[in-house]
This record gives structure tokens, sequence and C-alpha cells, in this order.
């Protein structure tokens, strides 16, 4: 394990998070919240921290596939940790179990969120929890290599380790080139929401938070009815670029460099949005059937927040009759395209699956047969198979896990269930107690660190949470 290099990357990372402190700081200037002065200290403190870390520049700079999970998840968990302090510090959030809750929910982009009173947070404050969704949805780490050189060809362990989807590789030759074209399509994108935001006359604050979470489909809201108060065309406005940013970036490449036949091979973005006009179609005739239907607009702008992990609310879906219910909580579970920022475990992966059943049921039908399963036109390779199963099994035990332990709270199993199904899926409401109009107050301690566990281990796809508890991860290369 090259400890040097671990340590040199987490002082880049505690510098941008100390850097993005300085925006809320300016909000309080903006709005004369003397809290905001917090922001200010603790972006003076830690920079402090981060010269230290980045000025003892190991000589190795040599890192590898474990070296990449490792200061991946360690960097999200510090940066959660320090993120944390400013609501901790102006006793807004005293607990610190809470505050860690709310900041690493902003960070994942999952948005489930403790508290029963949004609208009594400073503007500082709800600031730095809306934009903590645009620094976690695309990465902080692909953020660094977007901007800051770092020497060697295994920067790609970087962006896989903290990149969503079964496999991530570059659109360029050189990785920062590749991260930083992920940045420049990621900000054009959310200004341009934001303009819309600002065209549907949304007032300028709530559309700086709103873009930021629709950005990082994350979902924190500054109002207590999330979404429900804001115009008609602001909604169909975020419906939409919800949609956009849980597609797979590369598709965006693909597009913008004239390269249709390979955006149009898109396996996952094909079956992305086939699943999600299909979701609506079943939902709209349920609602229409119950007579609960309010209208289109509120089942596309619905379908989409959950599907894409956003979890913004216009409508408080938890009243709907059951099958809609049970449609949005396969959604939580299919989730977005990978290489998007979405959460869930992601259509790809579920593409993968399908055809592996497929092929199976086919090789047993005709043994003799050769089925070579292929993903955007090309041939998966066996390893991306193997990644994939034993990502599903990696999912089931840490699902199962944490649902047997937020079970001792007591509550009733939808509840629990949805709980951690929104949280691994970084997807933000779940249903009864978590639905749109609850939140996640009322569980104990233990499960909000369960909770925590998994909105970071669901971010991370699992496997960098997992390998610190390896001891095998701490020895040096033999």
């Amino acid at each position: 394990m090259n400890y040097g290099i671990i340590g040199y990357i987490l002082g880049r990372v505690i510098a941008i998070v100390s850097a993005a402190m300085l925006l809320p700081w300016a909000v309080s200037l903006i709005y004369k919240e003397n809290v905001g002065v917090i922001f200010l200290l603790c972006a003076i403190i830690f920079g402090a921290v981060a010269a230290i870390f980045i000025r003892n520049k190991p000589k190795n700079m040599a890192f590898y596939a474990r070296e990449g999970f490792v200061v991946v998840a360690l960097s999200w968990i510090v940066m959660s940790v320090i993120g944390a302090i400013p609501f901790v510090a102006s006793g807004e959030i005293p607990n610190i179990v809470d505050a860690l809750f709310e900041i690493v929910s902003g960070f994942t982009t999952t948005g489930s969120s403790i508290l029963t009173d949004v609208e009594s947070l400073s503007r500082c404050m709800l600031f730095w929890r809306s934009f903590s969704h645009w620094i976690g949805g695309m990465g902080v780490l692909v953020f660094i290599l977007a901007i800051l050189p770092m020497a060697g060809g295994q920067n790609i362990y970087l962006m896989r380790a903290e990149s969503t989807g079964p496999s991530v590789g570059k659109l360029v030759p050189k990785i920062q080139k590749t991260a930083f074209l992920l940045y420049a399509i990621y900000t054009v994108m959310t200004l341009s929401h934001l303009v819309l935001l600002l065209i549907g006359r949304v007032p300028v604050f709530d559309a700086f938070c709103l873009s930021f979470g629709t950005a990082g489909t994350g979902g924190f809201g500054v109002l207590g009815d999330s979404f429900a108060s804001y115009s008609p065309f602001a909604q169909n406005a975020t419906t939409i670029f919800m949609l956009l940013f849980g597609v797979n970036f590369n598709f965006y490449f693909y597009i913008l460099n004239r390269r249709f036949k390979n955006a149009l091979a898109m396996d996952d973005v094909r079956w992305y949005f086939t699943i999600y006009v299909a979701a609506s179609v079943i939902i709209t005739v349920n609602l229409i059937l119950s007579g609960q239907f309010g209208g289109l607009r509120e089942v596309l702008f619905q379908t989409s927040s959950i599907m894409t992990s956003t979890g913004f609310a216009s409508a408080d879906f938890n009243l709907w009759p059951s099958l809609s219910r049970a449609l949005m909580i396969m959604l939580m579970f299919t989730g977005a395209c990978a290489g998007s920022t979405g959460g869930g475990m992601k259509v790809s992966r579920f593409v993968i699956y399908f055809k592996t059943v497929a092929k199976e049921i086919r090789q047993l039908a005709h043994p003799r047969s050769v089925k070579i399963l292929k993903m955007d036109g090309k041939p998966i390779e066996h390893d991306v198979i193997r990644i994939v199963n034993v990502y599903l099994c990696s999912f089931i035990l840490v699902f199962a896990t944490s649902f047997v332990l937020v079970l001792t709270d007591n509550f009733d199993l939808t509840t629990s269930f949805t709980a951690v199904a929104a949280t691994l899926n970084n997807i933000g409401p779940g249903l009864n107690m978590v639905g749109p109009t609850g939140s996640f107050a009322d569980f104990s301690i233990l499960s909000k660190l369960v909770f925590i566990f998994d909105m970071l281990a669901g971010r991370l796809e699992i496997f960098p949470m997992l390998l610190l508890f390896s001891p095998n991860t701490w020895k040096k290369h033999g």
C-alpha cells in the first residue's frame, strides 16, 4: 500500500472541499447571515491542513487498483466529516450523527434528510447542502483529475472507483482530458437548466439550489413541499433535465463528436428510456383507473425523479395505489444509466442480467449452440460478467444486513425496507414514514449510521467501502 500517495490525494480533496466552502460564505454575505463566517473559518483551517498534506509530495507517485479504491472511499469519508462541521458549529443541526447523515446524503446525491422543517435553515446552509449534490454528482476525484495533472496512467483507477456502472473507460487517450470533458458537459447542462428555471420565474436562490440538485440527481429542496410550489414550466424543465442527467455521459460525447452510430448503439440508453416510458404509461393507467390521476405532468415528473434517483417530489406518491408504489420501488433498484450522475443498480447491469438469463435458457434448449453476449454491439468480456454478478451478491448482502439492523427500530416493514432501498440506491424518499412528506429523523443512531454507510456504499458501487474492512487491503505490496 502506497500510503504517501493516499495522503497526497486526500490533501487535494480537502483543498477542493475547503475552496467550495467559500461559496456558501459568499451567499451569507449576500443575505447578511452572520452564521456564514463558519464556512470562512472552515475554509481557512482545512485549507491549511490540505497544504500540509500536499506539501509532502511522495517520491513514489505510482498507485494501483487497491490504492485507487481505498483513496476514493477515504476521500468521501473525509470530505463528509469536514462538510458536516458547519451544520454542527452553527447549531442548525447540532447532533453530529444527524449532521453527518445530512451532508453524506448531499455528497452522495441521495437526498434523504433528517430535517422536519427545511425552511428553518439559513440560506448559506441550504446552499451548502444543495451545492454538495453538485460536488458529488460527477465526483470530487474526477474534478481533481480534470484540473490537476497527476503522473502516471494509473489515474484511471481513481475514475473507475468513483464513477458509476460496471465499467468505465477513457473517452479520449488522456485521462485528464476525459475528466475535463465530463465536467464540461456537466457544467453546461447545469447552467442550461439554471437558465430555464430563471425563465420560469423561479427565485434566483431557489434556481441555483434546484439546478445543483437536478444535476447531481440529488433532490435536496429549499421548500417544505419540495417541488410542488413551482410552476408547471419549472417542473417540466426539471423533468427533462433529470432524465438527461440520468443518461450515460458517453452518449453526449458521441453526439458532440458526431459519432451517432456509437450513440445509437448504446443498449443501456435505449433501455433506460424504454423503461421510463413503460413505467409512466402503467402508472398513468393505474392512477386513472383508481381515480387518483392528478395529471400527466405529475406522473412524468415523479417517475423521472425516482428512476434517476433525484428524489424531488411534486406529489405525494406515497398515497398512490399499490401497483404504482410497487413500480416506484422497482425503479429505485433499476436506477439510471452507468456513467451518469444517477443512482440505483444501473440499467446496464439489468440488461446484462437479462441477456445472461436469456443465453442460459437458450443454451438449455440447444446445448450445442454458441451465443456471444454483446453490449453496445461489442462482446461482453467474461470479467465484466463476473464483476456484475459479484456486485449483485454484494448488493444483496449489504441490503439484507442493513435491513435486519434497521428493523431493530421496530418500524413497519415498508418503512424499513424502503428506507434501506432509498439510501443504498441513493434515491432519497421511500414510503410511509420516509415518504416524500416524511423524514429519517425518528430513526435511532444505529440506523442512521447504517444509512450513512449505505449511502456511501451505494454512491461508490459498494466495493471501495467493503475494501476498507479487508485486512489484506492494508498490507504492503509484496
